[in-house]
C-alpha cells in the first residue's frame, strides 16, 4: 500500500480529526480535574482554618464567662464593704437627685437651696470654723442627734418664755395705738 493513498483516504482524515478531539477533551478533562483537587484542597483547608477558630472561640469565650462569674462574684463581696455600701448609696441618691430635678419642677430650687446650705456647712467644718457634725454622729450616733434636738427645743421653748420687750416703730412710721 502506497502511504500517499493512505494519507489521502476519507478515513484515515477522520481518524486523523477523531484522534485531534480526543486529545483536546483529554488535556481538558485533567486540567478541570486538577482545577477540581485544587478547589478541593482549598475548601478543606478554610475549613480546617474556620474550625480551628471556632475552637479558639469557643476557649475565649469559656475563659470569658469565668472572668466575668469570678468578676461578678468580687463586686458581691466588694458590695458588701461598708464603704463601698456607702458609695453605692451616694450613686442612687446622685441618680435619684438628677430625676427628681427632672420631674419635680417645685423640688429643683429647694433641692439646690439645701446642697448648697449643706456644702457651707460642710466648707466650715472643714476650715475648723465649726465642729464637725460627722465626728458626733461617728461618736454618739443618733443620740447626740436627738440631744441636740431637745436641747434646740429647750432653747426655743425658753425664748417663748421670756416676755419679749415691743419692738420699737421704725422711722417714719405712726406708733400702734
Amino acid at each position: 500500500m502506497d502511504w500517499i493513498a493512505i494519507a489521502k483516504s476519507p478515513f484515515t482524515w477522520g481518524l486523523a480529526l477523531g484522534l485531534l478531539f480526543f486529545v483536546l477533551s483529554a488535556w481538558g478533562h485533567f486540567k478541570t480535574t486538577n482545577e477540581f483537587r485544587r478547589y478541593r484542597k482549598h475548601l478543606s483547608d478554610k475549613l480546617d482554618l474556620d474550625a480551628a477558630q471556632l475552637e479558639t472561640l469557643k476557649k475565649e469565650k469559656e475563659s470569658l464567662l469565668k472572668e466575668n462569674e469570678n468578676l461578678r462574684l468580687k463586686i458581691g463581696l466588694l458590695a458588701e464593704k461598708p464603704d463601698a455600701k456607702i458609695g453605692r448609696d451616694l450613686e442612687i441618691l446622685a441618680r435619684a437627685e438628677k430625676r427628681m430635678i427632672l420631674r419635680a419642677p417645685g423640688f429643683a430650687p429647694a433641692w439646690e437651696a439645701a446642697k448648697s446650705e449643706s456644702a457651707d456647712e460642710v466648707a466650715q467644718e472643714e476650715m475648723g470654723k465649726s465642729l464637725p457634725k460627722r465626728f458626733f454622729n461617728r461618736l454618739f450616733g443618733n443620740a447626740s442627734l436627738k440631744l441636740l434636738d431637745s436641747a434646740q427645743a429647750e432653747a426655743a421653748a425658753e425664748t417663748a418664755a421670756q416676755p419679749q420687750p415691743p419692738n420699737p416703730p421704725e422711722p417714719g412710721t405712726k406708733p400702734a395705738a
